[in-house]
């Protein structure tokens, strides 16, 4: 089968498809601010450039659009709760600056020193812990409560129908869609339960009568807390292995091989120095987003200058501001719906990570390993030595690279060798 050419073209004719791509990703870009009390016109800006500055990085040769983690909400909503939105900010910058590191030490020691010191067997319990402690979150909204269930926002009852309705076309796109439709599942579910807010009269428009139509995002600088800085850095252990697999997702979809060439060090670059610029400026951490790989898959056309016409669409969406006042009308409980599946899929993600490894789970390194990190991130256990304070994701995140680190490698059983060997 012929493949499209992947090489750079920006064309004025291409512009709509590409506006196109910032409409599959919109959803997700959007759903992190506002979970986690970030501005989404300062998402929706921070995004665009961020996907810019990733293509000169990568010599504009990978069709992928950068959007907003889901990885980070938990401790967005943690930091920002316990030391405020700019010094979690701060923390967030220096996500991109780990990124960074970590692209110097793979063009220094190649693709194998993150393999050896962030195997599956650490990132997927990490990822694990990511999803299943943000539920209560889900669940407190979803019934019309707060996110931390303290106050009652709206009628229980009222909310489960809203809640549930969203969920529930969220999962039927998501299982039965075709075409687009199947890559804009959360924006079908969010759609449904809007209308349905609509009608029980749980809407107000009023800030959206109220905001003009042209306004600059509101930008807000960061300030570094060390003790912010460490609860949220820990977390980029899993976004970093993801970002493999985003890589490898587009390389499949487009028939080249992007680990090699620009370098899967200049992927993760350009992730960094986009996350980085995010922080500075107000934004959520950026990823690769599946999303857009889908729709690149779906429409066959490689050509990274879509993704610089999404890049370009998503800078001047981000000076509306009736869009970003409408937006955060969004009922509570329509985003507890969409939550329930989103923070539950991401648990599967990183279950599924360890499924792919092929491990024995019940090995005791590895049962060491699993059993601890979910334990303590899901524990509330806290550590402080030195200043340094440590707890949830950021505890176990350290404590699984340190446990792998330090624990004795158990030697192969007769035969697994092979196995792996037939596996490379």
């Amino acid at each position: 089968m012929a493949i499209t050419p992947t090489h750079y073209r920006l064309r004025l004719g291409d512009a709509p498809v590409g506006a196109q791509m910032l409409f599959v990703a919109f959803g997700a870009l959007v759903l992190v601010p506002l979970l986690t009390g970030l501005d989404p016109n300062v998402a929706l800006f921070t995004a665009g450039l961020g996907t810019l500055c990733y293509q000169v990085l990568t010599k504009f040769r990978i069709p992928i659009f950068l959007g907003s983690s889901f990885a980070f909400i938990a401790p967005i909503m943690l930091c920002t709760q316990r030391y405020g939105q700019s010094a979690t900010l701060g923390g967030l910058a220096c996500v991109g600056f780990m990124y960074a590191l970590f692209a110097g030490l793979i063009k220094w020691r190649g693709q194998g020193f993150l393999h050896r010191y962030l195997p599956p067997v650490v990132t997927g319990p990490v990822i694990m812990v990511i999803g299943l402690i943000l539920a209560p979150v889900g669940v407190f909204m979803a019934m019309g409560k707060t996110g931390d269930g303290a106050k009652i926002l709206y009628p229980e009852n009222k909310a489960m129908l809203i809640s549930m309705l969203s969920l529930a076309v969220t999962v039927l796109v998501a299982i039965r869609g075709r075409g687009i439709l199947r890559l804009i599942p959360i924006i079908c579910g969010i759609a449904a339960g809007y209308a349905a807010s609509l009608f029980a009269g749980m809407v107000d428009f009023s800030p959206v009568v109220a905001a003009p139509w042209f306004k600059i995002p509101s930008f807000t600088a960061p300030t570094f807390n060390f003790e912010a800085v460490v609860l949220i850095v820990p977390v980029a252990i899993a976004p970093i292995i993801e970002h493999f697999g985003g890589i490898l997702a587009i390389g499949q979809v487009t028939g080249r091989d992007y680990l090699q060439n620009p370098g899967i060090h200049r992927s993760l670059m350009g992730d960094g120095v986009a996350t980085a610029l995010a922080g500075f400026l107000g934004g959520p951490p950026l990823t690769t987003y599946a999303e857009v790989t889908g729709a690149v898959s779906l429409i066959k056309i490689y050509n990274p200058g879509l993704m610089t016409w999404a890049a370009l669409t998503a800078l001047c969406l981000a000076f509306v501001g009736k869009l970003g006042a409408l937006l955060q009308t969004i009922p509570g409980p329509v985003m507890g719906g969409i939550m329930l599946l989103l923070f539950g899929a991401i648990m599967v993600v990183g279950l599924n990570s360890l499924v792919l490894a092929g491990q024995d789970l019940l090995r005791p390194r590895n049962m060491v390993l699993v059993a601890l990190i979910v334990v303590l991130g899901m524990g509330k256990m806290s550590f402080s030595f030195f200043g340094v304070h440590l707890e949830g994701i950021g505890l176990a995140g350290v404590a699984g690279v340190a446990l792998n680190i330090i624990l004795p490698r158990e030697a192969e059983a007769p035969g697994e060798e092979g196995m792996e060997s037939a596996k490379d």
